[in-house]
């Protein structure tokens, strides 16, 4: 007998960066797995029925970096460059967070991710035991990283994130793990990072880093290491374990080499990168080179949404206007770096993927809505035209956690409730007090 059956739904699946449509399918669902996908399956067979007519099931999105509890700070910093964006707003209004907020913020990011059809995050931030609480609850999946930053408590970080690591991976039936997060190089001194990747081999996880986002920042690690941030990453042993590094924007072919011959998956998050205007890691060259590329917001601070198909066709549209060639990075490929790609950069099996045996992550995409009309192309209208909105139920682990637009595990009107609350106190700036100080970086 089945829980769940979900009939006359069209299916995307995605094989070596093409998309492919099973039209008019049933999917069956038994407890965490997707147990049957078939042009027909009785309905008799399943404790519960989903009519899917009209909608396209997609697998959940996998969102490869995220702050997810900076949706508290959506919009307080515009039109600003990096190092003022962390120096004057950012850093110091992290200083203001307490536990409670950050969980909070994690929920109203969780219920955007929920609604935007992310069924699993990374994310990267403070209180993290804070956000596994609210994760927990929500039903999503994520892979969560404490930040760590070199200072005088650099070795009491340590052991709390060592504590956390301990506490909580594995937890919620395996939907939550736990990897090292040590900030970048430029805020983690190298013996802290060998501290670091030292503590990520004794637990057996991995490393979830910011690496060589701008320009300036390489120029100075070659100034203060005679290594770019890539080679240093991989002297002090980050890239022993399994690694995601964010950004990565500005690298040579060898740092490339690197990554790939050591496995460490890129996080790409190009609203962000443009936004601040600090490039975009060169994602075809990457791929090319065996990296695995996967798609992330960023923090809402930053992104302004968690929308990781929105990361998808900016990346797309960027690729083809970068290399001056409409071919660059399809519809297909786009779609798998927000999807299977994810999956990989985690190093998550069977996430990612709508097939017989994968954990039931997925989402319902309605399709009779006058911008994506008329259906010419399924994926392309996922890609190009679909919306957040469009998104009606999702499911994670094999639970809804969404149907027909109404969050199931997020108590929704009381977290805009919470979060209002808070943003007075929480927008009081003290720029004499920051989380950590963005360095004058030299101009490359």
């Amino acid at each position: 007998m089945y829980d769940l059956l979900i009939q006359r739904v069209d299916v995307l699946q995605i094989a070596s960066g093409r998309p492919i449509i099973l039209a008019q399918h049933d999917i069956a669902i038994t407890g965490q797995r997707i147990a049957a996908i078939a042009p027909a399956i009785s309905p008799g067979l399943a404790r519960e029925t989903l009519d899917g007519a009209g909608h396209l099931a997609i697998p959940g999105f996998i969102n490869s970096h995220a702050h997810i509890a900076m949706s508290l700070f959506r919009g307080v910093a515009e039109d600003v460059p990096i190092e003022e964006w962390f120096n004057s707003f950012i850093w110091p209004l992290e200083t203001n967070l307490t536990p409670e907020d950050v969980y909070w913020g994690a929920l109203l990011g969780l219920a955007e991710m929920i609604e935007a059809g992310v069924t699993c995050v990374a994310d990267h931030y403070f209180a993290a035991d804070a956000i596994a609480q609210a994760v927990q609850e929500s039903g999503m999946r994520a892979l969560l990283a404490w930040t760590l930053f070199s200072g005088a408590d650099e070795q009491d970080q340590l052991a709390r994130a060592s504590q956390f690591t301990q506490q909580w991976h594995g937890a919620a039936s395996d939907r939550i793990r736990v990897w090292m997060g040590p900030h970048a190089p430029y805020t983690c001194t190298p013996s802290f990072l060998r501290r670091v990747a030292q503590t990520a081999r004794e637990l057996g996880v991995g490393i979830h880093i910011h690496l060589a986002e701008t320009a300036a920042q390489v120029a100075q690690s070659m100034a203060a290491h005679g290594q770019s941030p890539v080679q240093l990453a991989r002297a002090t042993g980050l890239f022993d374990v399994p690694a995601i590094a964010a950004h990565v924007a500005h690298v040579t072919p060898e740092d490339i080499a690197t990554l790939a011959a050591h496995g460490v998956a890129v996080a790409v998050t190009p609203k962000t990168e443009m936004k601040l205007g600090i490039g975009v890691a060169p994602v075809t060259a990457m791929r090319s080179a065996g990296v695995t590329v996967a798609l992330g917001s960023d923090g809402a601070a930053s992104n302004n949404t968690y929308d990781v198909l929105e990361s998808a066709r900016l990346l797309a549209l960027l690729e083809k206007l970068r290399l001056n060639d409409a071919r660059a990075l399809p519809i297909g490929v786009a779609l798998e770096m927000a999807t299977a790609a994810g999956a990989r950069a985690l190093q998550w099996d069977d996430i990612g993927l709508l097939q017989v045996g994968a954990r039931a992550d997925l989402a319902l995409v309605q399709l009779a809505t006058a911008h994506i009309q008329p259906l010419h192309d399924l994926a392309a209208a996922l890609l190009y035209s679909s919306q957040p909105a469009d998104v009606s139920t999702v499911i994670i682990d094999g639970r809804m956690v969404m149907r027909n637009r109404e969050l199931l595990t997020i108590d929704k009107p009381r977290v805009l409730r919470e979060v209002a609350a808070r943003i007075e106190r929480l927008t009081q700036r003290h720029t004499e007090q920051r989380m950590a100080v963005y360095p004058d970086l030299p101009v490359e």
